[in-house]
C-alpha cells in the first residue's frame, strides 16, 4: 500500500536542496513533492500550493515555507493529514524587522545578494563547527539560482505576513515542531510555545543545528519526520 503523498515547502530563499536528506530517506517508501513558492503574499503563496497539490497529503514546511503552511491549514484543514512545521514562527512582522528588511531588498537589488544572505541568516544563527561554512556556501548557491526578484518577493511575503496563533490554536492535525538549538531567527522556546498552543503537537529539539536544522542535521531531522510519520494518525 503507497502512503500518502508529502508535501516539502523550503524556507526563505531555498529549493529543493534544504531538504535534499529527507526526499531521498522518504521518497522510496511514498511519493514526494517539492513545491516552489509562488506569489506576492503567504496568502498568494498558499493558494498556489494548494491548487498543485495532490487532494489530500502530509505537509512539511520551513520557515517561510511553514508560514505558508500555515496557512494552508487555516484555509484547506481536511486536506492535510498532518503538519510539520521546522525553524519557524507564527508571529506577524516588527516595524524593527520590516526596515531592516527593506534595506537588504536594495542591497539584493543592487548586486549584493550574497552580503545580504548572510546578514539575513548570520553564523550566529547556525551552530558553531567546521560545517557552518559548507552550509552558508549552500545557501549562497540556493540564494543565486533564485535571483534578486525572488529575494524581494519572498522578503515582502514576511513584511506582510498574518498572525497564525488562532489558526493554530484551533487545529485537529497531529503536529511536530522541529528547531535547531543555536536557531536565534526562530528560537527553540518559541516552537515549545507553539507545542503548547496546539491540541495535538509535539516538539523536538534538534541539538548541533541552528535556524537550518535540515541541512546542518539531516539524518536528526530525518529521524525525527520518521518519528511523526510513525505515530498514528488523529481519528476525526
Amino acid at each position: 500500500m503507497i502512503s500518502e503523498p508529502l508535501l516539502f515547502l523550503p524556507g526563505f530563499m531555498c529549493d529543493a536542496r534544504l531538504f535534499w536528506h529527507q526526499i531521498l530517506a522518504f521518497s522510496v517508501e511514498r511519493p514526494v513533492m517539492v513545491i516552489p513558492l509562488l506569489g506576492d503574499t503567504i496568502e498568494e503563496m498558499a493558494e498556489a500550493v494548494l491548487a498543485a497539490a495532490p487532494a489530500r497529503f502530509a505537509l512539511v514546511g520551513h520557515w517561510l515555507g511553514g508560514l505558508v503552511a500555515m496557512e494552508m491549514l487555516r484555509r484547506a484543514p481536511e486536506r492535510i493529514s498532518q503538519i510539520a512545521l521546522v525553524d519557524v514562527s507564527p508571529l506577524p512582522e516588527s516595524p524593527q524587522q520590516a526596515a531592516a528588511r527593506e534595506t537588504r531588498i536594495v542591497g539584493a537589488r543592487t548586486g549584493r545578494l550574497d552580503e545580504v544572505m548572510l546578514d539575513e541568516i548570520p553564523a550566529s544563527a547556525l551552530a558553531p563547527g567546521p560545517g557552518q561554512r559548507e552550509v552558508q556556501a549552500m545557501v549562497l548557491e540556493m540564494a543565486e539560482s533564485l535571483g534578486p526578484e525572488v529575494f524581494t518577493r519572498q522578503s515582502r511575503a514576511l513584511m506582510r505576513r498574518p498572525d497564525q496563533q488562532r489558526a493554530l490554536r484551533n487545529t485537529k492535525v497531529r503536529a511536530m515542531l522541529i528547531c535547531g538549538e543555536y536557531d536565534t531567527i526562530c528560537p527553540p522556546r518559541r516552537h515549545q510555545f507553539l507545542a503548547e498552543l496546539m491540541p495535538h503537537a509535539e516538539f523536538r529539539l534538534i541539538l548541533s543545528a541552528g535556524h537550518l536544522s535540515p541541512l546542518e542535521q539531516p539524518e536528526k531531522v530525518t529521524h525525527a519526520l520518521r518519528d511523526w510519520f510513525s505515530a498514528p494518525l488523529l481519528l476525526k
